[in-house]
Formats: C-alpha cells, sequence, structure tokens
C-alpha cells in the first residue's frame, strides 16, 4: 500500500507541469542515484571483504544446511555430493537415488506424479544439473553416469493435465497412458533449455543442442537439435570417450 502511494507522488512529480514540481522530482531522483566518490584502493578492499564474507557464508550454509536437508528426502546418496545455489525443490511421492560426486544446483525442481506407484528417479554417478531444471518423474527417470544437463533443462514423463480442455478446467490430471518414462545413457550432454518428453531414450554419449524438443529416442554417439530435435551429425565414439 505505502510502495503504491510513493509511486503515485513519483508519478505526479515527474509529470507536474509545474516548474517547482519539476525540480523536486529532479532533486529526489539525484538523490536516489547518489555515489559515494571512495577511492579505487578501497573499494577493492571493500570488494575482497564483501566476496570472502559471501563466499565464507554460502558455503558454511551448503555444508550445515542445504546439503543435510537435501540428503534427508533422499532414499539413498552417495560421496561428495555438492548443492550449489540453495535446496532443490522436492514435490509429490518422490523416490530419488543421487549416486557419487553430483553437483545440483539449488533451483531444481524434482517432482513425482501423485497419481504413479512409486514414481522414481535414479541418478547415477558424476552427473551435472544446472540451474532451473525441472524433471517431472511420471513413472521412473534415469540419469546415468557423467551426463551433463546445462540451465533450465526441462524432462517431463508426465504434464500434470488432461488433454481434454474440459476436463483439464476442471483440475483433471493426465491419464496413465500419456505418462512415461525417460532414459538418459551414459556420457549424454542436455544443451540450455532443451526439454524431453514421455518415452524417450538418449542413447550414450548423444548431445542434444539448446532450446531443443526431443520427442522421439536418439541413438547413441550422435548430435541433435531443432523442434523436433533431429540428427543433424554423427559422433565418433573416440570424440566422446
Amino acid at each position: 500500500m505505502l510502495a503504491a502511494q510513493i509511486n503515485d507522488i513519483k508519478l505526479w512529480l515527474k509529470e507536474n507541469p509545474n516548474p517547482i514540481c519539476r525540480k523536486l522530482f529532479c532533486i529526489l531522483k539525484y538523490i536516489r542515484a547518489c555515489d559515494l566518490p571512495t577511492p579505487s584502493l578501497l573499494n577493492k578492499l571493500i570488494s575482497i571483504i564483501y566476496t570472502g564474507v559471501t563466499t565464507s557464508s554460502s558455503a558454511l550454509m551448503r555444508v550445515f544446511i542445504y546439503t543435510p536437508a537435501f540428503k534427508g528426502r533422499l532414499a539413498t546418496y552417495g560421496k561428495r555430493l555438492y548443492l550449489f545455489g540453495g535446496v532443490p525443490l522436492i514435490t509429490g511421492p518422490l523416490k530419488l537415488v543421487v549416486g557419487d560426486d553430483c553437483r545440483i544446483s539449488g533451483h531444481t525442481t524434482f517432482s513425482g506424479r501423485p497419481q504413479s506407484r512409486a514414481p522414481e528417479l535414479i541418478i547415477g554417478n558424476n552427473v551435472d544439473i544446472g540451474w532451473q531444471t525441472t524433471i517431472a518423474v511420471g513413472k521412473q527417470v534415469v540419469i546415468s553416469d557423467n551426463v551433463r544437463m546445462a540451465g533450465r533443462a526441462f524432462l517431463f514423463g508426465y504434464s500434470g493435465h488432461s488433454l481434454n480442455a474440459e476436463q483439464r478446467a476442471a483440475g483433471a490430471g493426465d491419464k496413465d497412458q500419456d505418462v512415461g518414462s525417460i532414459i538418459l545413457e551414459k556420457d549424454v550432454w542436455l544443451g540450455t533449455n532443451v526439454t524431453v518428453c514421455p518415452n524417450v531414450t538418449i542413447g550414450q554419449g548423444t548431445i542434444v543442442g539448446a532450446g531443443s524438443v526431443v520427442t522421439k529416442s536418439l541413438p547413441p554417439f550422435v548430435v541433435a537439435a531443432g523442434n523436433p530435435a533431429r540428427i543433424v551429425r554423427k559422433l565418433a565414439e573416440q570424440e566422446v570417450l
């Protein structure tokens, strides 16, 4: 309420033709944008202190708060789990297994379909899951060893909504036949903003370009891109290994 009133006053001063109001608006704008003429050496010192404090506090939160809180939601977990940026959100009746040496963004969402029986997400060893990734598990999602997932990847084994407009408007969920599993085999690399649809397997070593939508399974050792994703070239196995 107060913020809205302040904004109304600001607009009134800005648009008022009275020179005094205009002058007052310029003075307030100058005050808002004021800047201390601090010397370069002081700026560097403050920057070092700020970086040290924020880095230390972030590390302490990660070790003593974020990681234990996340582990408390896991069925099993391996060694050297590294979370960055907070605690991933986990919703629904999801069984979540995490292997060794995984790095997972705190801005990640893992969800299990409420209507499914024991939806399961299995994350292998040495897996990277990037910023703002969402993994919606309808039945099972398997992310195998050495998989790399860039930011804003979206793996959806279920949509959560009926395909029928009337049922969707009434809040009905998706039907069992519209739900599926997703498998990312070893060494798969998903670029930024990749979407993977239900009942898809991406073969070992395959790379999916940024912004692609994978609607059908892809073979091993290829590069795929587009919407829907199509194979654009083949990879020699040694290029991946």
